[in-house]
């Protein structure tokens, strides 16, 4: 499953660092994935976090289905502070 939060990130379990149907954040251009608590910089304005935080900034904008918000929650689980 997929689910697109922006023109160059997705949340997939289809990609292969995906284990036992965890979600990984994906650069659409690189294929890079990434874990929940990885440092990620997703847009140079956003300045780096981990990847759970940025799924939760990039969320809210994105058009998703009830089974794609699911994935987001997988992803994000306990968000680790700042």
């Amino acid at each position: 499953m997929k689910a697109v939060l922006s023109v160059t990130w997705e949340l997939s379990t289809e990609h292969p660092a995906s284990t036992y149907g965890q979600p990984v954040l994906v650069n659409r251009e690189t294929g890079e994935a990434y874990g929940p608590s990885d440092i990620v910089q997703v847009y140079g304005h956003m300045g780096r976090m981990v990847a759970a935080k940025a799924v939760q900034r990039l969320a809210p904008a994105a058009e998703l289905n009830v089974a794609q918000r699911a994935l987001v929650a997988q992803f994000v689980g306990t968000v680790p502070p700042p």
